[in-house]
């Protein structure tokens, strides 16, 4: 078991330094080049009351977004629901539905999807500007399938394969990703946590469709010809998370977890994040209060700012047993500042089974 714990660690050692260079290998020049950005939102809302700082803590399916190391701690079945609405008052709804499944006493997968709708947009073109041709929805789905393991009581990974698909009225980008995570447990009472997360690896992407085509004149002959553009292609935004916490275990009923994490961005600038998530045990149920900060560089300058998911979080959640085998239903809200776009909302419901 002692050999087999150090090939773990050397292997994580190196995957920390692989993942380091290629993590790094952006700067603030590639801001906004990058593609597939459905990829950066997290939609759970019991991790987004914490500024998504709780890489090394956050458990279940909450963890398929921040590292999916935290889905070996699944019970049994947990199956989750979330909507959010997207920068304020824009129309954009990102609903979330996952179910995370343990299938032995180490592993646990987990399948889950996000969809954004744009709702309804009319059609127009150049030559007839009015809205008269009906209307399209563009879509940006994201399909996660997630495995996770317990190599030890100290050490946890594991893998996420994704699936993106883009879409309007005739232009559709597919493409796959990965992310991989790990996570180590230590202290008396498990107290003490470090979590690594690398994140939206893949292959580029481009845009195919009829949207991309024209038809053309021969002036010479008068026939018709349908010319095809070529669509460049995008990389996906991949990151590195490195973060830790620790449990402030007062008694049996009170609990405050503290959280920090650093992300390295490929195509934005790198952002550190600070998060709190107090408990509160009152005979069959459960109250968490949470609240997070997410900083980057130039944020306090409104001409500077890149990135609008930045600042202040909160968010709280209340899971009650119920049944004879002491399930738990849970609800839960998270909000989070989106600069001059106001507040996201995000409204949840988690059922575990036991």
């Amino acid at each position: 078991m002692k050999s087999i714990n150090k090939i773990i660690r050397y292997t994580a050692i190196a995957g920390v330094v692989m993942s380091y260079s290629s993590a790094f290998a952006g700067n603030e020049d590639r801001v906004g080049s990058a593609g597939a950005t459905e990829l950066l939102m997290n939609p759970w809302a019991r991790s987004i009351g914490i500024g998504d700082a709780g890489i090394s803590h956050v458990n279940g399916l909450e963890a398929t977004f921040t590292n999916i190391a935290g889905l070996a701690f699944t019970d049994k079945t947990q199956i989750k629901f979330n909507r959010t609405n997207w920068m304020g008052n824009a129309g954009i709804a990102l609903n979330s539905a996952g179910i995370a499944q343990r299938i032995t006493p180490s592993t646990v997968i987990a399948v889950s999807v996000q969809s954004m709708n744009f709702g309804d947009i009319d059609k127009t073109t150049v030559d007839l500007p009015e809205p008269t041709q009906g209307t399209f929805s563009p879509r940006m789905n994201v399909f996660n399938v997630g495995f996770a393991h317990s190599f030890s009581s100290s050490i946890y990974g594991g893998v996420n394969f994704k699936v993106i698909s883009e879409s309007i009225s005739n232009l559709k980008a597919n493409g796959i990703a990965f992310d991989a995570g790990i996570r180590y447990v230590t202290g008396e009472q498990d107290q003490i946590k470090f979590g690594i997360a690398l994140k939206n690896v893949g292959p580029v992407m481009k845009y195919k469709g009829d949207g991309l085509s024209d038809q053309v004149n021969y002036l010479t002959n008068g026939n018709l010809a349908t010319l095809e553009q070529r669509s460049a292609t995008f990389e996906l935004p991949s990151l590195l998370n490195i973060g830790g916490s620790y449990d402030f275990n007062f008694n049996e009923k009170n609990k405050l977890i503290v959280a920090a994490a650093f992300t390295a961005n490929s195509f934005q600038k790198d952002q550190y994040r600070l998060g709190l998530d107090y408990g509160l045990t009152i005979n069959k149920a459960a109250f968490n209060i949470r609240a997070g900060y997410v900083v980057e560089k130039g944020i306090f300058k409104t001409e500077n700012r890149s990135n609008a998911l930045t600042g202040f979080t909160a968010g709280f959640s209340a899971d009650a047993l119920v049944g004879k085998k002491k399930s738990a239903l849970g609800l839960e809200y998270a909000m989070r500042m989106a600069g001059q776009f106001g507040i996201i909302h995000t409204f949840g419901a988690t059922i575990s089974l036991k």
